[in-house]
């Protein structure tokens, strides 16, 4: 008999049947005997543990005979076991071990380290239906503990094993959320999650918790782990590799291989026919090696690009960006290239078939490896690169067995062992045995170890058994064979193979098949159907999986379907011999057209993240439609297409290939409008022309995207007039999203004008219209620009929590150009909190984040902070550098840069402070004049002070300072501690130069002027 009381008290006979036990005071007693784990417990004691106070008339009579139906109750359910009740001078006892009583198990498990098993034992909290009682409290408090203890543990190793169960870890972190270990377990997981923030965030919480519930601080350890997600010093799980759902087989000494290859060479290429297996073997040696790359491991898949794209270099380089979570930044296609190779740092590349394009990837591999030194290359491909260098590994076939081979031989030979693990797996008990030996030695041998082959065949064991199976095939083989004696002798193997798999299918099985050789990246369930025209395609989907001739993958709403690329290739010629070639691509066109447009709605709502994910699963199947419907000129499809998909290449990033797409549709308003937009994303200097061009005709979201993208390159006037247009029609046409983003973009206005009652009232009903439809892009936008109005206002701490929530939306939905984006602003309000060493840490961030994205105005803002605080903790050299190079950078771009006039005041301050106080005053002058065209009154204050520090006639310099004070006054804006010491300093100078009464007479003179008045004076 078994006992249970890791969840409810509980227990089973040894066949698993629950024992039924009447009675709450008998129920009581076997769990107060449980609690002593086999040990005696006095009657006096057992009596107090049932009844307390409340006494019966007889109790050791009543106990005793409490006893006796526990007995009855174990007797009735396993005849024998009464006896585990056991009764003598010390008192009662149960007899419990820890193969009986799960406590113990529990504690046996944990010592011999079986932490997974151990914890699976509970079933909810330790005698859950006693937890009011007394008896089992100390019991209760030490089961849990020792549970605890190991979940800690457990999680440790899941997380150094590269498992990061957030979820898990936060649902514990909410139960018991003083315990340091498990939040240091969660802090690790969000940030090797990439979810630094939100990582920090948990670290906060504990702080808080501790400090007001203890009145302590965290332990030494958390706050250095803090300070390395701070820093960054953990290492990343920076690989895409994905899981493997079987075993490599037979390849251990090929891995072997294949990882010292790359460490002496920059360029491998695994070469073979196809079903050798080359993309499972780089799969292992990618895993194999994945410690030797501080920047990680990325998989690029290529079996998407093909020939007939709109651009194949450009499919290539998108197709990177993607697998490293890259954004467009540059128009060009050098500039991308460039750009890629500037972010591989110690990097290994797998580029995963690229025989169909193998040109265009030797191209790519050669420049990248060229430009990236730490870079390597593992490639699968039917041919080699063709590069100097290059290593050509060709994958063999699996060992396959002799005749002479004895049972153990056979056993050891490695396409046996794969062949005999799939086989087994298809036909449960099916073995290798003195009876089936000689027919799986003739079956591996036959199939030329082969790995697809091997895997086909086993599924046919349980149909036609070993024996059946090798008759049929050497038939079939010798039907085959004339057919194809162009081909090398092992793909005239594997054709065959699939062939044979091909005939043996229904009808309808061959019909599915065939017609998914369409998709470029495999399609879900749904997809299939429509692509097959048949409605009930699940059931022979799974009959397809089982015969290892469909795939399944992992997708964000279930499985996902594909073929391997041999069975693709066969089932495309099937497709052309039945004529079917061209209508299932139009059925593909026809259904990716419908999912576009079903996503476009749902990306302004509260579905984004899910929808972003579901066509992130089908960039390669969207690509090929849109190069279809442009190839064969049905353009008012690929019009709707482009027109669907713009918002979500711009949440992604894909500016270049959004550009590339919407010029395959020339002359559409509606696609010239959004290219306009994207244009201005990337710098082009003609984006300002063509939107004087589309603008008129633009309807209303179309004159907010020009307006938002446009806003960065200066022209604020323009963009505020098609803002105010378009908020006008989104009025009146009640659609509330644009509503939303109008208000988001005129915030953005306010704050360069440093009007804040615009920028307060405008970002909060933003983010309230945007929070109600739930959308978590446009909360971003709003949340940002409250953080901006709460630090112009001096409420830092209100700044830094917006910010933070606006980074932990980012790091949510990878909108990573976004992130680096927030971690600027967390950085700038640490710089007016007087907190410069976090202000470096966030800026570091935010800065090398913005540079892998190629995002300029980030960067610009990121170097503003590092600049900043180089210059307030005495660090004038390196402050001079940063700031002179963002001057630089901005005089050479043709459109005025909005940072231009704060940055020139701040380096005017650094000239200052290095006694060049001519340079100083040339400085500030530029910025006042700088501000004035943007009509930011508070930076011209900031340029009026600067100017005041700086100027020789001392007593102009008293009335330019109480004109900025009047100003300030006026407008209500800020001085933060931290822009009071330079206030001071220049007060202090000029007041000592010309005397207090001079100095007061002055001061209120200046009171009486606007900024322009007294600059006039300058």
């Amino acid at each position: 008999m078994r006992f249970g009381v890791l969840g409810p008290v509980t227990a089973w006979t040894d066949a698993g049947s629950p024992v039924v036990i009447q009675g709450l005071k008998v129920r009581a007693l076997l769990a107060d005997l449980l609690v002593h784990e086999g040990r005696p417990v006095p009657a006096d004691r057992l009596i107090d543990d049932l009844w307390g106070a409340d006494l019966p008339g007889n109790p050791s009579g009543t106990l005793s005979a409490k006893v006796s139906q526990l007995r009855r109750a174990f007797e009735d359910a396993e005849p024998g076991s009464r006896g585990l009740v056991n009764s003598g001078p010390a008192g009662y006892s149960l007899t419990v071990d820890g193969s009986s009583y799960d406590a113990l198990e529990f504690a046996d498990r944990i010592a011999s380290g079986d932490l997974g098993e151990a914890l699976e034992l509970w079933r909810g909290p330790a005698y859950a239906d006693f937890l009011d009682q007394p008896f089992v409290e100390t019991a209760i408090a030490r089961l849990t503990e020792q549970r605890l203890t190991a979940l800690e543990t457990w999680h440790e190793e899941r997380i150094g094993s590269g498992d990061y169960p957030v979820s898990e870890l936060a649902d514990l972190v909410s139960s018991h959320p003083l315990r340091e270990r498990l939040r240091a377990s969660h802090m690790k997981a969000l940030y090797r999650s990439g979810r630094q923030s939100e990582a920090l965030e948990s670290y906060e919480q504990l702080r808080r918790h501790l400090l007001d519930d203890l009145g302590l601080d965290p332990s030494p350890e958390l706050v250095a782990l803090h300070q390395s997600i701070l820093t960054q010093e953990l290492p990343h799980a920076r690989t895409n590799l994905p899981a493997q759902l079987t075993d490599l087989i037979g390849r251990a000494e090929a891995v072997e291989d294949v990882s010292s290859s790359l460490a002496s060479s920059r360029l491998v290429t695994l070469t073979g026919p196809g079903g050798v297996g080359k993309t499972r073997l780089a799969l292992a040696a990618a895993a194999e090696v994945v410690d030797r790359f501080a920047d990680g491991v990325v998989l690029v898949e290529l079996a998407a690009v093909t020939p007939d794209a709109i651009s194949v270099s450009s499919s290539l380089t998108d197709a990177v960006q993607a697998a490293l979570d890259l954004r467009d930044s540059t128009g060009s296609s050098e500039g991308v290239v460039d750009r890629l190779a500037a972010v591989m740092g110690s990097r290994l590349l797998v580029l995963d078939n690229c025989e169909q394009v193998v040109a265009e990837v030797a191209e790519l591999t050669d420049r990248l490896l060229a430009a990236a030194p730490g870079l390597r290359v593992l490639a699968t491909s039917r041919e080699p690169l063709g590069l100097a260098g290059e290593v050509v590994w060709s994958v063999p076939p699996l060992e396959v067995p002799s005749p002479s081979f004895d049972l153990d031989a056979l056993g050891e030979c490695s396409a046996v062992q794969l062949f005999m693990t799939r086989a087994a797996a298809a036909s449960r008990g099916f073995t290798l045995s003195a009876e089936t030996a000689a027919d799986v030695s003739v079956l591996c041998r036959r199939l030329d170890g082969i790995p697809l082959a091997l895997e086909l065949a086993a599924t046919r064991v349980r149909a036609l058994g070993v024996r059946g199976l090798v008759a049929r095939l050497d038939d079939r083989f010798r039907l085959l064979a004339t057919g194809h004696r162009g081909a090398a002798p092992r793909q005239q193997t594997l054709f065959a193979m699939i062939d044979w798999s091909w005939e043996l299918l229904a009808s309808d099985e061959q019909s599915v098949l065939r017609r998914l050789a369409v998709p470029a990246d495999g399609c879900t369930a749904e997809a299939a159907a429509a692509l097959c025209d048949e409605p009930d395609v699940l059931d022979v989907l799974v009959r397809l999986v089982d015969r290892s001739l469909v795939v399944p993958v992992h997708g964000v709403d279930g499985a996902r379907y594909r073929l391997l690329e041999s069975v693709a290739a066969y089932c495309t010629e099937k497709l052309r011999a039945f004529g079917e070639l061209e209508a299932v691509r139009q059925r593909h066109l026809s259904y990716y057209t419908s999912l576009a447009e079903a996503a476009r709605p749902a990306l302004f709502g509260g579905e984004q993240s899910r929808w972003l994910q579901l066509l992130d699963e089908d960039s390669a199947n969207l690509r090929t439609a849109l190069d279809r419907a442009v190839a064969t000129e049905q353009v008012d499809v690929a019009e709707r297409l482009v027109d669907a998909l713009a918002w979500y290449w711009f949440l992604r990033g894909r500016l270049m290939e959004a550009v590339r797409s919407l010029e395959a549709v020339p002359g559409s308003a509606r696609a010239e409008a959004w290219r306009v937009g994207f244009k201005y994303l990337l710098g082009d200097s003609d984006a300002a022309g063509e939107r004087d061009r589309w603008a008129d005709a633009a309807d209303a979201r179309a004159q907010w995207w020009i307006a938002y993208t446009g806003s960065d390159a200066g022209d604020l006037a323009t963009c505020l007039t098609l803002l105010e247009s378009a908020l006008k029609s989104f009025e009146a046409d009640e659609d509330q999203w644009g509503v939303a983003a109008v208000l988001a973009a005129r915030a953005k206005h306010a704050h360069v004008r440093a009007d804040l009652a615009a920028l307060s009232a405008d970002a909060s009903e933003s983010v309230r219209i945007f929070r109600s439809l739930g959308d978590r892009w446009g909360m971003l936008q709003a949340t940002s620009w409250l953080g901006a109005h709460a630090e112009l206002v001096g409420d830092f701490d209100e700044s830094a929590r917006l910010h933070l929530e606006s980074a932990q939306i980012a790091e949510e939905l990878g909108l990573w150009p976004e992130l680096a984006s927030a971690l600027g602003m967390l950085g700038w309000t640490s710089i007016r909190q007087g907190r410069y060493e976090l202000a470096r840490t966030h800026g570091e961030r935010a800065l090398r984040l913005a540079t892998e994205q190629g995002q300029r105005s980030t960067q610009a803002l990121a170097e503003i902070v590092l600049g900043f605080a180089a210059r307030r903790t005495g660090a004038l050299a390196e402050a001079s550098q940063r700031l002179q190079a963002l001057i630089d950078a901005a005089r050479r771009q043709g459109e005025p840069v909005l940072y231009l006039s704060i940055v020139l005041e701040e380096l005017g301050f650094v000239r200052e402070l290095q006694g060049d106080v001519v340079a100083a005053l040339e400085l500030h002058r530029e910025a006042f004049r700088i501000s004035e065209e943007f009509g930011s009154l508070r930076s011209m204050c900031w340029a009026l002070e600067g100017i005041a520090a700086c100027h020789p006639d001392k007593t102009l310099a008293a009335t330019l300072l109480g004109t900025a004070a009047a100003t300030r006054a006026s407008e209500n804006y800020l001085i933060a501690a931290t822009e009071s010491e330079d206030l001071t300093r220049a007060t202090t100078a000029v007041e000592s130069a010309v005397g207090e009464d001079a100095y007061r007479a002055a001061y209120a003179t200046g009171g009486t002027l606007t900024p322009q008045q007294a600059f006039g004076l300058v």
